[in-house]
């Protein structure tokens, strides 16, 4: 980037060489979303405002926020603290209204959480019920569907061999790591089969290790089960490894300032990735950019 572009500018249009620099999987698999049909989007966040009233104000926290995530997208949403990441996510997933706005999925709008969304939340620890060993926590989403016990034995296993917890199935909440008891989580929501998989900062408990661990466990999850992921997170190395495209949010009242396409190969290595030039060319532009729209709020406030 010569010296003077701006971060919107680099982003919002990438230069002929930027184009080419992307890698062969992402631009297959993005022929392969417009051969299928699949290039509509599978979920559309149209215009949603957020307010809220406090005791002497009306607050906005998101003003018009809009965004479109494709079938098959490992869409990120960032932005300074405060913009209203967490609040957007729970109206995407029908748990809340919001002011102004509306959210669709398949074309039809969401008015209370559907079966096809399930919500993956930070506080793991509260998700889990602490009396239910951890095969019993899974098999909650088999029971609720009448499903008979040695079935219901032989699914949990399933789920939880998919995040490596089959030998803890006997385990209680409390007996395992943070780690472990987001991967239960984890496990639980993969076993309603959900199309979309809403994450909300979901490893910002957890350890750096642990953490960069469960980002790989969540993008080997997504190629094997073919979810469509939309994640929120504070976090810019995670939001840049894990995405295909960014939202980047403006200060409250926040707004949707750009739509970065990430142009990063796939597979995505816990480490390799990371130390890609164009990864760390992102993270810096990013982070840069988020400072400063966050130092701006400040002043402002």
């Amino acid at each position: 980037m010569t010296s003077g572009t701006t971060l919107a500018s680099n982003f919002a249009a990438p230069g002929e060489g930027e184009r080419q620099a992307g890698s062969t999987e992402s631009k297959a698999r993005g022929r392969a979303l417009t051969d299928s049909g699949a290039g509509q989007p599978l979920l559309d966040v149209r215009g949603v405002t957020i307010q809220y009233k406090t005791q002497h104000h009306l607050i906005t926290a998101t003003y018009r926020v809009s965004f479109k995530v494709l079938q098959g997208d490992r869409f990120v949403v960032v932005g300074p603290s405060g913009c209203g990441k967490s609040t957007l996510l729970q109206i995407v997933a029908g748990l809340i209204d919001g002011t102004a706005g509306e959210v669709l999925l398949n074309g039809s709008p969401v008015t209370a959480p559907p079966p096809e969304m399930v919500y993956l939340f930070q506080q793991y620890s509260k998700s889990l019920l602490p009396w239910r060993t951890v095969e019993q926590n899974v098999a909650l989403v088999f029971e609720s569907k009448g499903m008979k016990k040695r079935d219901i034995a032989a699914c949990c296993g399933e789920y939880l061999g998919m995040v490596g917890l089959a030998s803890f199935r006997k385990h209680y909440p409390w007996q395992l790591s943070g780690g472990m008891q987001q991967r239960v989580a984890i496990a639980r929501a993969l076993a309603a089969q959900p199309r979309v998989l809403l994450l909300d900062e979901p490893f910002s408990a957890v350890d750096a290790l642990t953490r960069i661990e469960l980002q790989s466990l969540v993008l080997d999850l997504w190629a094997r089960q073919g979810l469509t992921i939309l994640l929120i997170t504070h976090d810019v190395d995670e939001a840049v490894f894990m995405a295909d495209r960014i939202a980047v949010l403006s200060s409250r009242p926040s707004t949707v300032e750009m739509v970065v396409d990430t142009e990063l190969p796939w597979p995505r290595d816990a480490m390799g990735t990371r130390e890609l030039p164009r990864f760390l060319q992102l993270r810096h532009e990013l982070v840069t950019h988020l400072l400063q729209r966050q130092n701006a709020g400040r002043a402002d406030a």
